[in-house]
């Protein structure tokens, strides 16, 4: 039996893990708000915080991501504060009804929290008429492992990895945090850091898609072909619509992993209805999960797209949630 007391022990044992992996270990000083990030490499210990008021000049360049199975090499933006950091890190995960759009698509918010000290990676992911479900959810599985490896590099901290998903990517970002250990989703290998998953520490959602078949049933009604047509494509088998829903998932009493997210709805949204996204929000939180639920009055469902007061606020709540989940432990599995 180990010498060390509880505290200690588990210390240690996180050291030893992480250190194996090459990743820095994260020490949280009692006394402050500061997160220290421990090399075990350099031997270094150094301080960060976040601010969610702070201005910062940015860099946005260019990486490749990877080659997807249908021949496109996805890219990766990265938008990265000037300074010494190491800076939270969030992996930006893009809509387009799972069969469009690419890395540019929150372009404006991606700029706004870097610009408040926030490392920002967005990813183009494999579109449904390349590849059905799962191929997103895998891209984006990827995408967190090889962010947690790439951070350092642009002077990000890879210890607690966050999402911004937004419609269709809100529902692969809830897939993503809810199953990071699936088999499926980790198909794709990362030679370079093998030990490394796919665990996320909160995801900020605008308009995510919560329940992909209720939304399906919607665009029916509204008689909506090529929203329809949107699922069709994707949910290929049809029956990947249930097996994927978070809603249902949760309905089922799968085991799921319980992050903290944050889901922005506009009340304006026909797309995806405030009802249906409450309903998750509730059910999230009767299994034990924490979900914040803020409603944007006269707002449609990409209203974060136009400059406006309910834009400004957007961009704010997603900064403040932030700086909280800095502050907070790992969750629970469900």
């Amino acid at each position: 039996m180990s010498s060390y007391p509880p505290g200690r022990r588990d210390f240690l044992m996180t050291m030893t893990a992480l250190g194996i992996v090459g990743l820095p270990v994260v020490r949280r000083d009692a006394t402050s708000r500061f997160v220290r990030a421990f090399d075990p490499a350099a031997g270094a210990t150094t301080a960060t915080a976040y601010d969610p008021g702070a201005k910062f000049e940015i860099t946005v360049s260019e990486v490749e991501f990877r080659r997807n199975s249908a021949g496109r090499m996805l890219m990766a933006r990265v938008y990265q504060p000037s300074g010494a950091g190491p800076f939270p890190t969030v992996l930006d995960l893009h809509g387009g009804a799972w069969n469009g759009k690419d890395r540019h698509a929150e372009e404006p918010m991606d700029r706004a929290l870097a610009a408040s000290g926030v490392l920002v990676v967005a990813i183009d992911m494999t579109l449904a008429p390349e590849a059905p479900y799962p191929a997103c959810v895998q891209d984006a599985n990827y995408g967190v492992r090889w962010l947690k490896w790439k951070a350092a590099s642009w002077k990000g901290d890879p210890s607690k990895i966050g999402v911004y998903g937004s419609s269709s990517g809100g529902h692969v970002a809830e897939l993503l945090a809810m199953r990071p250990y699936d088999p499926r989703y980790n198909a794709i290998p990362l030679p370079e850091a093998p030990n490394v998953d796919a665990s996320v520490a909160y995801v900020a959602m605008r308009s995510p898609i919560s329940d992909p078949y209720a939304r399906f049933q919607n665009a029916q009604r509204l008689k909506r072909d090529a929203m329809v047509k949107n699922h069709t494509i994707f949910f290929n088998p049809w029956d990947a619509i249930h097996e994927s829903n978070p809603q249902e998932m949760l309905e089922r009493h799968e085991k799921v992993t319980l992050v903290p997210f944050l889901i922005m709805q506009g009340a304006l949204d026909d797309n995806v209805l405030p009802s249906i996204q409450e309903k998750f929000v509730k059910t999230y939180q009767a299994a034990g999960g924490d979900c914040q639920f803020h409603v944007f009055e006269d707002s449609e469902h990409e209203w974060v797209a136009k400059p406006g007061p309910q834009t400004d606020r957007a961009r704010e709540m997603v900064k403040a949630f932030i700086a909280r989940q800095l502050k907070t432990r790992k969750p629970p599995l469900r």
